[in-house]
């Protein structure tokens, strides 16, 4: 493989690994407090797209109940700002689900499988929603929510250009500063400490005087903030491919978890950059079948190391 076309595909993996990893890491916050994958994520990764949407001005189709329908002028925001509320409000969505979804069944010790169908449930309602209030057609951002920057960026030379899209730029830095950001909160502050301890043992962290409903509250913000961000940078990148959107990176984000081992935050990130890799150096003649690639990745894994590539292994007790 020729050099140049070498750094542009490396380029590209980082890209859309780094947002797998920040919507792998949504699965893996839940996961880590309560030991259950929450299945609505992929549709809260639906809505943060279309909340961002939103408010940099766009307009839904007339098949919805929204048809024709524009938020105002004087709310109209730029594309950072836009994207952090739009992020926000998708993270008030995951405590919207976690009260509904899982604080009912929580309360009342049920069967964690039961709690599980109830978060599949809750997608899709969510997914019905979205296709009633704006139909199912594709939406693209503007092409000028980045302002005045190129189009792409040459990171070679006039003879052997390395040309990399602004998106993927874009991306991969708010990545970055996401993942900074959460890995600081959760190592360094008193907040993040507290709900490490509560991940380690709910009940121990309670008698200390921890509130754990609090810190499950804050956990299900998080995760639908982090879904809300990679929804609207994958947005912004291809389009927004109808209520049906996140599904299919819900899956995605299902196999990066798992690569990287349950519960396991840098594992989500290194399992989100693996895969992105791994896509991006798929040959063109195969593009096609380029989804599931992370699923055979997850299948070796499955088979090879049960726990992920940083997951723990644990001992049962009999």
């Amino acid at each position: 493989m020729d050099l140049t076309l070498f750094l542009q595909q490396f380029a590209n993996g980082l890209s859309i690994g780094s947002v797998y990893a920040i919507f792998a890491l949504g699965y893996t916050l839940v996961f880590s407090i309560l030991g259950i994958i929450n299945f609505a994520h992929g549709a809260i990764f639906t809505l943060g797209a279309y909340f961002t949407y939103s408010l940099c001005g766009g307009v839904f189709s007339s098949n919805g109940l929204l048809g024709g329908v524009a938020l105002p002028q004087v709310l109209h925001m730029p594309f950072a700002l836009a994207l952090f509320v739009g992020s926000i409000l998708a993270g008030l969505v995951g405590v919207l689900v976690e009260r509904l979804a899982f604080r009912p069944l929580r309360t009342r010790q049920a069967d964690p499988l039961l709690t599980l169908v109830s978060s599949l449930g809750v997608a899709v309602v969510i997914v019905n929603l979205i296709q009633y209030l704006v139909g199912a057609e594709i939406y693209t951002f503007p092409s000028n929510i980045y302002g005045n920057l190129p189009a792409a960026v040459n990171f070679g030379s006039v003879a052997k250009p390395v040309m990399v899209r602004t998106v993927q730029i874009v991306i991969f830095g708010v990545s970055i500063v996401i993942l900074a950001a959460l890995t600081y909160a959760i190592n360094f502050t008193k907040m993040g400490k507290a709900l490490k301890a509560v991940a380690e043992d709910a009940t121990t962290a309670s008698l200390l005087g921890i509130n754990t409903d609090f810190f499950i509250l804050l956990t299900f913000f998080l995760s639908g903030f982090l879904g809300g961000v990679a929804g609207t940078l994958i947005g912004s990148s291809v389009s927004i491919a109808g209520p049906y959107f996140g599904i299919a990176f819900g899956l995605k984000g299902l196999a990066v978890i798992v690569l990287g081992g349950l519960g396991n935050i840098p594992g989500a990130v290194l399992g989100g950059v693996i895969i992105g890799l791994v896509e991006a150096f798929v040959p063109s003649d195969f593009s096609a079948y380029k989804d599931a690639v992370a699923f055979a990745i997850l299948f070796i894994m499955l088979l090879v190391r049960p726990q992920g590539l940083l997951g723990r292994t644990f001992a049962q007790k009999v």
